[in-house]
């Protein structure tokens, strides 16, 4: 679907006249949640609903819920995907661009200083992380309450919602979550198949079909390629973009499950120590932005800024590639009556599964005395009542994470 297709909906009417105030303001929002999104991909998406749908109404509930349901399928940092999913229905390829660049470049710098200035110096213990832990807490609950409102209306999707959160809780293999995401698809389906229609708002989506192929084969060709490539031209970086790549391609679920595949990748054959790794990895989760920025800081602890650059590079590639070649296809899926019905259960299993990632990692590593629960309940009645913005509930979380440490 391009610009002009007459299916595009009203939602065009929001964007601004001028196509280069539309890519301006993406990259300015974006930026700003790249400056204050801490707290891991979970986090992330409540940071996104706050900032694009409740405040800035970019899209409708159910779009984004339907937007987040398509990403939870696509390997990659699933978070990255939905801002470059709403970049690029605000303001074209470049606004996707746009969304990603502002997303990610605050936390590529901060880890590559870090790489230079602090190589294999701990941050993971220090008081303010404690409280970040706490905030990201307080914003994924604040999230999951707003979007469990719209998607879990009934007795029979919150069913689908619990039973998707113990499952993934308790079942917890590399591919768990796409399988628990069908599997409550597969329920919306059986149980919503002859319910009436619901008319849907069409995604604005100003791409052509043929270019999300291209991005599709692209993706593809990539992951046969580079493998072979590496085999015969023996280069650093062609080994480091190859690892980064597959990493990026291979891995659901975000930034924490990607950590063994990178370990394994890089680890054994010296282009980073294991000390290193674990003191970058220390720092990634005190730095806002998407947790798939640590490739930054393995890339520059293994061959300086160049390193950086591809291995940022070649990690989020995937994804972008994956984003563009799904999107002009989406509406079309979500129309149908039949996805209706499975769609119904699949957002209720995506309420479920960051209900689990509540609870593991961000209840587990943050609630670890009564002083640190009294603070989340503080901090969730600011937040969720008061109307306080969110970045003085990261100020407030920082605050007390030193003072109880």
């Amino acid at each position: 679907m391009n610009a002009d297709d007459p299916a595009s909906n009203s939602q065009e009417q929001n964007v601004p006249p001028n196509r280069w105030l539309a890519f301006w303001e993406v990259l300015m929002v974006a930026t700003k949640l790249g400056l204050t999104s801490f707290g891991g991909p979970t986090a992330h998406l409540g940071y996104f609903h706050n900032e694009y749908i409740r405040k800035r109404k970019w899209m409708d509930e159910q779009s984004y819920a339907d937007l987040v349901a398509l990403c939870q399928f696509l390997p990659g940092p699933a978070s990255s995907q939905v801002g470059i999913g709403i970049g690029v229905m605000r303001a074209g390829l470049l606004g996707g661009l746009m969304a990603w660049i502002g997303f990610t470049l605050p936390s590529v710098l901060v880890l590559m200083a870090f790489a230079f200035l602090f190589k294999g110096y701990d941050v993971s213990h220090a008081g303010w992380i404690s409280g970040l832990k706490i905030v990201a807490v307080v914003i994924v609950a604040h999230a999951i309450l707003g979007m469990a409102q719209k998607l879990t209306p009934d007795k029979v999707r919150i069913t689908i919602a619990v039973l998707v959160a113990a499952a993934a809780l308790l079942w917890t293999v590399p591919y768990s979550q796409v399988i628990l995401i069908v599997l409550a698809g597969l329920i919306g389906w059986r149980m919503y198949r002859n319910a009436s229609i619901a008319s849907v708002v069409k995604m604005n989506v100003p791409i052509r079909r043929g270019l999300a192929v291209l991005c599709l084969f692209v993706f593809a060709g990539l992951f046969v390629i580079l493998p072979i490539l590496r085999q015969i031209i023996h280069l650093e970086w062609i080994a480091l973009f190859d690892s980064m790549y597959r990493a990026g391609s291979m891995v659901f679920g975000g930034g924490h499950v990607v950590l063994p595949l990178l370990e394994q990748e890089l680890v054994p054959y010296g282009l980073v120590s294991k000390d290193d790794f674990l003191a970058g990895y220390g720092a990634t989760q005190a730095v806002p932005g998407p947790l798939f920025t640590f490739a930054a800081y393995l890339g520059t602890v293994s061959m300086g800024g160049a390193g950086a650059l591809i291995a940022t590079i070649a990690i989020f590639l995937p994804a972008f590639l994956l984003i563009i070649g799904a999107l002009p296809f989406w509406n079309g899926i979500r129309s149908n009556p039949h996805m209706q019905g499975a769609l119904a259960g699949i957002n209720a299993g995506v309420v479920g599964l960051l209900l689990a990632a509540l609870y593991q990692p961000l209840w587990t590593s943050a609630v670890l005395s009564p002083a640190d629960f009294a603070l989340i309940c503080v901090l969730f009645v600011l937040l969720t009542f008061w109307k306080c913005p969110p970045w003085s509930i990261v100020m407030l979380g920082i605050v007390g994470g030193v003072v109880l440490n």
